[in-house]
């Protein structure tokens, strides 16, 4: 075998300089998948959390919808104002109508604790006296039955009222059951604006009071 055929068999193998290259390659082929990959596994947990904190605002305007289509009528009230939208808590008297059971009322209270948007509600009673109190407990906070929670991260929660006879949303809203002042227009919609941590705009929904 000549000097030439011997020189070729040896030169056939990678040299070092050609491996190093080669694992360089790969390395940092290797850094920018895992990047690629970090950054889409992070995109769809702040989707799934996205996509949970929508739900969790549907199920609370789905439940504020029901409260709001049951809202007691001022005659089962005694002329009573049965809605307060009023430095961030919402509350109401709704109807209940259970089977085989005549029509009774109960407060509904909505506040922001801590961030966490809550539901709370009295037991139903058709005893006037007892839904001042249950009223006034829930005004006071002294209210000790327990609340749901229906919505978290809420840095704010926003109320506006439109009655029967104005041309506008009014902020706020009657501070109790008291009897309504003479000429006093009738509560007919509620706005409902949550803003939410890590949303520039609020979310917004208006509800129409009473059934329909």
């Amino acid at each position: 075998m000549d000097c030439n055929a011997m020189r070729a068999k040896i030169q056939t193998g990678f040299t070092l300089i050609e491996l190093l290259v080669a694992v360089t390659i790969l390395a940092i082929v290797a850094v920018l998948g895992w990047r690629g990959l970090d950054g889409i596994v992070r995109a769809r947990i702040g989707l799934t959390a996205e996509m949970e904190q929508t739900r969790g605002i549907q199920l609370a305007f789905a439940q504020l919808e029901n409260d709001c289509a049951h809202l007691a009528d001022s005659d089962l009230l005694a002329g009573r104002d049965g809605l307060s939208a009023a430095d961030s808590r919402l509350l109401m008297i709704r109807t209940v109508f259970d089977e085989n059971q005549p029509t009774r009322l109960q407060v509904v209270a909505y506040r922001v604790v801590d961030g966490v948007l809550s539901r709370r509600e009295s037991d139903a009673t058709r005893d006037l006296v007892a839904l001042d109190k249950d009223w006034l407990s829930a005004m006071s906070e002294a209210d000790t039955t327990a609340s749901v929670p229906l919505q978290t991260e809420v840095n704010a929660f926003n109320l506006r009222t439109w009655s029967e006879g104005e041309g506008a949303w009014r902020i706020g809203g009657s501070e109790g059951p008291a009897k309504s002042q003479a000429g006093g227009g009738q509560k007919i919609g509620l706005e409902v604006s949550l803003q939410m941590r890590g949303r520039e705009q609020a979310l917004t929904k208006v509800f129409l009071l009473g059934a329909t």
